[in-house]
């Protein structure tokens, strides 16, 4: 299992956020309350889209006939990785100037969103397609929502603010709404579907 996940996807990804993170550091700017905010939401998109490339597995068509059911496979996947990506995350905090960091809780609880998000779509692919490597499709996705969302989402059910506007606690109750809608999402496509277990584990081994 250790083997089988793509660490220079996932090392990558962390890199690039933390180099992004002591950006302002590195060069001794002072990045406003916004700027900050922005830096974090980019910061945490870029983990995002390393998690989309958790679920891949090129031997996905070999593995599907194992008595390890997937949800187990994915959970331990994910399980590997947790750790490492809460310390990613705190050091890309620590890095972040305290004079202009913004709440850790509700950014925490957006990355969180935007990462269980990248899980949930990762699951959705590996369940309504054969792909075994659905990580790149999955990621140019995740990038339009990131795009558009913010000029879609009607005003009335903001989620991304500032700090200092009256709608952040509001915001951040969407957001676990958010959290909580794509984290069933993400549980209802770990099954295999009906039929596709057997179909799977005779293409392996024909």
């Amino acid at each position: 299992m250790w083997r089988t996940l793509p660490w220079w996807v996932l090392g990558s990804a962390g890199a690039l956020g933390l180099l992004l993170a002591g950006t302002p550091r590195m060069a001794g700017a002072e990045p406003g309350p916004w700027q900050a905010l922005t830096l974090l939401r980019g910061v945490a998109l870029v983990g995002a889209l390393g998690l989309v490339f958790l679920l891949d597995d090129r031997a996905r068509h070999l593995t599907t006939p194992v008595p390890t059911r997937r949800p187990l496979r994915q959970a331990l996947r994910v399980a590997l990785v947790a750790p490492l990506a809460a310390l990613w995350w705190t050091a890309v905090l620590l890095l972040a100037p305290s004079d202009t960091r913004p709440p850790v809780g509700g950014i925490t609880l957006e990355a969180a969103a935007m990462c269980v998000l990248a899980l949930a779509g990762a699951a959705a692919a590996v369940r309504l397609t054969d792909e075994a490597r659905p990580g790149p499709a999955v990621a140019a996705a995740l990038l339009v929502v990131a795009v558009l969302a913010p000029l879609l989402i009607p005003e009335d059910w903001a989620l991304f603010v500032v700090p200092d506007d009256p709608r952040w606690p509001a915001a951040h109750d969407r957001w676990a709404v958010v959290l909580a809608a794509v984290a069933v999402v993400w549980a209802a496509c770990g099954p295999e579907p009906l039929g596709g277990r057997a179909r799977r584990a005779r293409r392996a081994w024909r």
